[in-house]
């Protein structure tokens, strides 16, 4: 599995037509061959910087989806919001959550009770 996390930092007045296009956006992305997640987080402290944080069965899936014309479409739609250059960056799980849930309800109480 490949997470992708993309940072992006809109101009105050462009944030909420940001919004309105990844609304519309999102449910085709997440179509997409492959996607497996994908969300939206919103800066508590700083409203114009967005991050969406998605979940690809691989890089070959998130290569084909960056390939589209659904991509294009989105990004050229997106691109003049931006007041700063977007920042993306992939990760492969190291230590997922379900072999971490399942270590912590295996290991001694901390405490000793």
């Amino acid at each position: 599995m490949l997470v992708r996390i993309v940072r992006m930092t809109f101009a105050p007045d462009k944030v909420d037509q940001f919004l309105a296009h990844f609304d519309e956006a999102a449910p085709h992305i997440r179509s997409a061959p492959g996607c497996r997640h994908l969300e939206l987080w919103q800066g508590a402290d700083a409203p114009a910087v967005c991050t969406t944080y998605s979940q690809w069965e691989s890089a070959e899936a998130l290569d084909h989806y960056r390939d589209s014309d659904l991509f294009r479409r989105t990004w050229s739609a997106v691109k003049p919001l931006f007041a700063e250059r977007p920042r993306a960056q992939s990760y492969t799980v190291a230590r997922p959550a379900g072999a971490i849930d399942d270590a912590a309800r295996d290991a001694p109480n901390p405490t000793g009770t």
